[in-house]
């Protein structure tokens, strides 16, 4: 299948810093490809590039299959973007900021109006959609952003960030929203993000550090290549119980004020740890499968943020 999007050999900078190294992916019909990262890692100029907001000083795109600029009217007709920053109109109602959306996409009429309809009901604001916006939830404001881009009916959407701050429960509606997207429509999604549990929902991840891809698949495959669970320590100075630990053969990371080891079989190792400590050393040892951010620090050895 011909990918949505090809990115070949993409390469920013800014004077002396590198912010992004010859960087390769694609993202196929269907398909949720995040590009996940610690800030400074090269998503916000991947995105600005791909948005058409930022000049990129080599490489090249292609969509489907065939070489295109960002600014090619083929590719911005069928691709929408939705920024991080709010820009709805919280003083208009739902149908309202999305029928001057579709206006502003050059959508009039009764075309205008079934999609209005039609998007209200895909972001669930059906309901809502003569209340003004001030009177939204963050989430609800979110679904709104994303019903917006959808007027445009577009084959590849372009999400930066796109539920950062979101509780749980609005984080899942938002995502389930996008998964019907992909699943029904075959919407090409592409996303940035530094959210380790917004990654696992993508179909795949490319992981960047320093402007370049370190790290590749789907995240099942990510998480396997650690080979083993993560057993969690909090204990005060870390560096004598990171000796201790290095006497039982254990490699420990200190993440986020935390000791993090990453062996197969951890529930064997959790008894020996606490062992080989004397009583109240150790404040706390937990266990629990790895994620995408052990990843990171597993293939970059800088902790996730």
């Amino acid at each position: 299948m011909t990918p949505v999007l090809a990115v070949r050999g993409l390469t920013r900078s800014y004077g002396a810093r590198v912010a992004v190294a010859e960087l390769d992916f694609e993202v196929a019909p269907g398909e949720i490809l995040g590009l996940m990262g610690p800030n400074g890692a090269g998503k916000t100029t991947t995105f600005e590039i791909l948005a058409g907001l930022r000049r990129a000083d080599a490489g090249q795109l292609l969509w489907h299959g065939k070489p295109a600029s960002p600014a090619a009217p083929e590719l911005r007709a069928r691709t929408a973007v939705v920024f991080q920053r709010p820009s709805v109109d919280i003083k208009l109602t739902a149908r309202e900021n999305l029928v001057l959306g579709a206006a502003l996409y050059g959508v009039t009429g009764a075309t205008a109006r079934a999609r209005v309809d039609a998007v209200l009901g895909l972001v669930g604001l059906d309901g809502r959609a003569g209340e003004r916006v001030e009177t939204f939830s963050g989430g609800m404001r979110r679904r709104l952003e994303l019903g917006r881009a959808l007027l445009l009916e577009p084959e590849l959407l372009i999400l930066d960030e796109p539920t950062e701050g979101l509780d749980p429960g609005l984080f899942r509606a938002f995502w389930q929203t996008v998964r019907r997207l992909a699943d029904e429509r075959g919407t090409a999604v592409l996303l940035t993000t530094h959210d380790a549990l917004e990654g696992e929902e993508c179909d795949r991840i490319l992981i960047l550090d320093g402007g370049r891809a370190v790290a590749s698949g789907t995240p099942e495959e990510l998480k396997a290549r650690l080979g083993g669970d993560v057993i969690v320590i909090a204990a005060d100075r870390l560096d004598e119980i990171a000796e201790g630990l290095a006497a039982l053969s254990l490699t420990a990371d200190v993440v986020d004020g935390e000791l993090h080891v990453t062996a197969p079989r951890g529930h064997e190792l959790v008894p020996r740890i606490v062992e080989a400590f004397p009583h109240g050393r150790l404040r706390s040892v937990g266990l629990r499968p790895p994620n995408l951010a052990d990843v990171f620090v597993a293939v970059t050895g800088k902790a996730f943020h």
